[in-house]
């Protein structure tokens, strides 16, 4: 234990909570502080020290971490008064987990080499619920190469698996940024594949047994569904991050000269919704877009997703744990593998949903391309893309098939052949089929 570098850990939300739990269990000492001091009420039950402002909590530190929603926040927080810079020691380290624009973590950086602080960003993956959950989550890093051999101990300690992008800023961004985008993409595209079958008379819950049977199933599709279906929109982050990330996307390839025709679909749908909703709002709200345009909702009566994220916000998840052949963890009742529903439907309605999972395979694909192209133009080797993808984001039929994998693009002249349009409005794969026949 004395040879543990003491932590000081700024942001104690559900992201920081997990993590600063763990540490505690390995015998660090963690030091805490975050704007609402109720928040940290239950890593303080479990032994973390508690500071009023960022540079106390930041004193005697070895290792500061700030994990917070907004780059404003990191800013703040670091440089503001009694920023945490102030209470820093020199050859101490500055980790920044929040997924942010490098550009303002370069100038904090800056500004620590000036005192002789090293400085890393380090966004970090969650396989959506099953990265902090479970201490599953990985963490890709860039800058100061000192500062990262010094923490890399404690950064797998907190999480699963670290990766040393590279010693520049704004790599480590990059690589957050593009595996998000495959998040939100998935996402937007799940919601309006629901409303397709809902008007076609398939059943919801059949259609998801069916999707995570399919070559379409990712971990959007396996682990987000249930908050549409309980109308909880996923507690474990709020619209205005997501819709931060979107538009950081955006604004990165602009810089990057990366055409990103899907992205912007998506952001621009993420930008609707993060008008319409309120900031604090939870994430998967962009759905419920899609619900009200529709004039009708995706609720499944009687379903509560299987997560304290969801609608009972009291559930405890299993203590049973299936490991996938990369080492990723989820709990029971999530599965390795699916078999397709076993209730029949008309012949014509299983058509469609084939249909629609082909659809959602192929959009998955586009998108890892785009993803790809994000990374390649920022010059992260491919090696390196495809390992964070897979940690970052989980279960992923094609993601983890990329080896074998042809796309057939036949799939785009078939869905619109199907004309689901005139039944139901689905904006964002409109524009998507007008895209791709365009190409």
């Amino acid at each position: 234990m004395k040879n543990l570098p003491t932590i000081a850990y700024i942001g104690t939300g559900s992201m920081g909570k997990p993590m600063i739990f763990k540490l505690l269990r390995l015998g660090y000492t963690v030091q805490v502080y975050d704007k609402y001091p109720q928040a940290a009420k239950t890593v303080i039950a479990a032994g973390a020290v508690w500071y009023d402002s960022p540079k106390e909590v930041a004193k005697n530190a070895d290792i500061v971490v700030t994990n917070l929603p907004l780059p404003h926040h990191v800013t703040e927080n670091m440089l503001g008064e009694n920023g945490a810079l102030a209470g820093m020691k020199t050859g101490s380290t500055w980790i920044d987990f929040s997924t942010t624009d490098y550009h303002n973590t370069q100038n904090i950086a800056n500004e620590a080499k000036k005192k002789g602080v090293y400085s890393l960003e380090s966004p970090v993956s969650n396989l959506s619920h099953m990265g902090v959950d479970f201490a599953n989550v990985s963490f890709y890093v860039s800058g100061d190469k000192e500062g990262f051999d010094m923490s890399e101990q404690a950064l797998n300690d907190m999480g699963k698996i670290s990766f040393f992008v590279s010693k520049k800023i704004g790599e480590a961004q990059t690589v957050k940024l593009l595996t998000n985008l495959l998040f939100y993409t998935a996402m937007v595209v799940l919601g309006e594949v629901l409303v397709i079958a809902k008007t076609n008379r398939i059943p919801l819950d059949w259609m998801w047994d069916f999707i995570k049977a399919s070559t379409g199933n990712s971990f959007v599709s396996e682990q987000v569904t249930p908050f549409i279906f309980d109308g909880s929109y996923d507690y474990s982050c709020s619209l205005e991050i997501t819709v931060k990330d979107t538009d950081l996307t955006v604004k990165l390839a602009d810089e990057l000269n990366v055409p990103l025709p899907l992205g912007r679909i998506i952001e621009a749908r993420y930008r609707q919704a993060g008008k319409k909703y309120k900031p604090l709002d939870n994430h998967v709200m962009v759905t419920k877009l899609i619900e009200e345009e529709n004039n009708f909702d995706l609720r499944v009566p009687g379903f509560v997703a299987p997560s304290p994220y969801g609608l009972n916000r009291s559930y405890v998840h299993s203590d049973e744990l299936v490991t996938d052949g990369f080492g990723r963890v989820k709990p029971k009742p999530y599965q390795l593998t699916y078999e397709r529903p076993q209730q029949k439907l008309e012949e014509n309605l299983e058509e469609i949903a084939q249909a629609l999972t082909d659809f959602m395979e192929y959009i998955n694909y586009l998108i890892l391309q785009e993803s790809y192209m994000l990374g390649k133009n920022m010059g992260l080797s491919r090696d390196l893309l495809v390992d964070v993808i897979r940690w970052s984001c989980g279960t992923s039929w094609v993601f983890d098939n990329e080896d074998s994998f042809q796309p057939d693009s036949s799939i785009v002249s078939k869905i619109k052949k199907y004309d689901f349009g005139s039944k139901a409005k689905i904006p964002t794969i409109t524009k998507m089929i007008s895209l791709l026949e365009s190409q």
